[in-house]
């Protein structure tokens, strides 16, 4: 017979006691209200009424339908660390942790402060979404339970916007013609690249269509945040995106594994040891973008063969963390080269070079292109290296901070389109005005579309 502990046995009923005695039975019957409140404001807003039920996420849906969803992020965030605080301190002995207890109530009333703070903000663009008076607010503050069920449930109150959904189809007015699948070059067609932030749907690209030609070499411009990296990482497969990317008839989503040694990608960290020597990182290089049938006297040979092309004969043996800063850059290409890619992406390879070593390294990338590969590079300085681009791929945030296709084409027709010469003029043309930006980005966005259309 196995003994029974009595001390075990009343162990769970002082545990649901504990947690029965400390609930706020007021609090829990506000919440229930402030929950039926909110599932009608959410539904009148546009938003899936059922976030009502989810702590956290409702405080930030509450933000987006007054308009304030920078303050929502701060308030969901703040309400998250206020109810692991609350739940510690129930369990926690008072007497055991008298001075915890004491910090912990110290952090929670900072933290409501903060709280009531970001409240009044997004209480105030409610206010105005609805445009109800500014006296509102004392009822909002005191009894937003009550308030949010009169607003969400009496057809009184309605706001004057909806919450953009930005998975619906409003931006389809400015969706892009797909372009034709060439057999040779590279083909883009980019229906979009989202990610999920904060309980919603973010679109970071949408409606990116282009094909380019072998032996060129083209400029990614844009503005911060347009999206020029995350592009990248989407046409070189390290990010898939809702898209169909082929080179030289290569589906580089369906065939990855093939595809892989045909797109070389340069990032703008260098990913080299310091302790290791030129030949040896080159060599390493070759063992893992050459295919796995290739001996080791022809990687040896393709070794060889980019240190002369790249000038690295001279410093074979030298340690890494002793080259000049260009020679690490031309390093970090090598090592990328190594495969002979037909298509080669670069992120500001000629970031932290001055203007003569910046310029001996593009050229060596126009040489490449020369060769019959597809070359694109981003860089911050274009103009002083403009000249040996054929093509300029213009990136920019629509009203909806989505990166979009501006334009893609010569340099000579992005002048024209543009009214720039310079392209960094191009760059400030796009760029929101509080950015230091004229702030035309949906203006270009809508006319490149339309140019597109009618081609």
């Amino acid at each position: 017979m196995i003994p029974i502990d009595l001390n075990e046995m009343v162990v769970l009923p002082s545990l649901l006691t504990l947690l029965f005695d400390s609930v706020d039975w007021v609090q829990v019957i506000m919440t229930i209200l402030l929950i039926f409140g909110l599932w009608g404001m959410f539904k009148k807003s546009g938003i899936p009424s059922w976030y009502a039920l989810i702590p956290c996420a409702r405080e930030y849906m509450f933000a987006r339908c007054a308009g304030r969803e920078p303050e929502g992020r701060v308030t969901s965030v703040v309400t998250f660390l206020l109810t692991v605080l609350d739940l510690v301190v129930i369990w926690m002995d008072y007497d055991t942790f008298e001075s915890l207890v004491l910090l912990f109530d110290i952090l929670s009333l900072s933290l409501e402060i903060v709280r009531f703070i970001y409240m009044i903000r997004i209480y105030a663009g409610i206010i105005n979404v609805y445009g109800r008076r500014r006296r509102w607010m004392v009822m909002w503050i005191l009894l937003r339970s009550v308030t949010s069920i009169i607003w969400g449930w009496n057809k009184k109150y309605q706001p004057s916007v909806k919450v953009e959904d930005l998975s619906s189809e409003s931006l389809t007015e400015m969706n892009g013609k797909e372009a034709s699948v060439m057999r040779e070059g590279l083909t883009v067609n980019l229906k979009e690249r989202t990610a999920t932030e904060f309980f919603q749907k973010k679109y970071l690209l949408r409606d990116i269509h282009m094909s380019i030609q072998p032996g060129h070499m083209v400029l990614l411009l844009g503005g911060s945040g347009a999206g020029k990296t995350t592009f990248l990482n989407a046409v070189n497969g390290y990010e898939k995106a809702k898209a169909k990317v082929t080179l030289n008839g290569g589906d580089v989503y369906g065939e990855y594994k093939k595809m892989m040694y045909q797109v070389g990608f340069v990032p703008q960290q260098e990913l080299m040891r310091g302790k290791d020597t030129v030949y040896h990182t080159l060599m390493d290089s070759a063992v893992m973008r050459l295919p796995a049938m290739v001996s080791r006297a022809d990687r040896k040979e393709r070794v060889e063969e980019v240190m002369k092309i790249f000038g690295l004969g001279p410093v074979r043996g030298n340690l890494v963390d002793k080259l000049s800063g260009g020679q690490k850059k031309r390093l970090s290409i090598a090592m990328e080269f190594i495969s002979n890619p037909s298509l080669f992406i670069l992120d500001e390879p000629d970031s932290g070079l001055d203007g003569v070593m910046a310029r001996e390294l593009m050229e060596q990338l126009r040489k490449i292109a020369d060769q019959g590969k597809i070359v694109i590079v981003i860089t911050h300085t274009p103009d002083r290296v403009i000249d040996l681009f054929d093509d300029v791929i213009v990136l920019a945030k629509d009203t909806h901070r989505t990166g979009r296709l501006a334009f893609f084409g010569s340099i000579k027709d992005a002048r024209q389109f543009f009214g720039k010469e310079k392209m960094e003029q191009i760059v400030l043309s796009i760029n929101r005005q509080e950015e230091g930006g004229e702030g035309r980005a949906d203006e270009f966005i809508q006319k490149y579309s339309e140019v597109t259309q009618h081609a």
